[in-house]
């Protein structure tokens, strides 16, 4: 009887040990299925350097798979509550999709004009002319030193857009 007790606990302990490994195995395959993708966390916050912007001259950075617009606003463009400011120049921060039916607009000499149905936007981003039903959309950013980072609600963010909303 001994012999066949020995065999009967070490048959139990072998499908224990086997059944705690398949499980571990199933729940870091199942954490892996979870997590996202590193393409998708890397895409999630993205840094813009606003030191070496010409003014007058927008950049197009392309985050989340949507264009944001960056101008630096010269000292002839309109004053907005829309801008953001560092230090002693002023800049407007925009998702560059058109708000009627999202078209990509392009800057021409002080509007964005969009090709789609013939939208502008102002320097501050907001329509100015034909279909669009309001302003460029403002993605979520905050500022570190001279550069923002796309992707965070900063106390700068959050004051443009409650100004926006008023």
């Amino acid at each position: 009887m001994s012999n066949e007790t020995n065999r009967r606990d070490f048959l139990g302990y072998t499908f224990a040990a086997v059944a705690a490994v398949g499980g571990a195995a199933s729940l870091v395959g199942m954490k892996q299925a979870w997590d996202p993708l590193p393409s998708v966390l890397a895409g999630g916050f993205t840094t813009v350097e606003l030191a070496g912007l010409k003014a007058g001259e927008p950049i197009t950075i392309m985050w989340r798979g949507k264009p944001i617009f960056v101008l630096k606003k010269t000292a002839d463009m309109e004053n907005s509550e829309r801008d953001l400011v560092v230090g002693s120049d002023r800049f407007i921060v925009a998702i560059g999709l058109c708000t009627h039916l999202g078209c990509i607009p392009a800057w021409k000499k002080n509007v964005w004009k969009c090709a789609c149905h013939g939208g502008e936007f102002d320097s501050n981003g907001k329509q100015t002319f034909g279909p669009p039903p309001r302003p460029l959309d403002l993605p979520p950013f905050s500022v570190k030193d001279s550069s923002i980072v796309l992707g965070e609600e900063g106390p700068e963010y959050k004051k443009i857009a409650a100004s926006m909303m008023a």
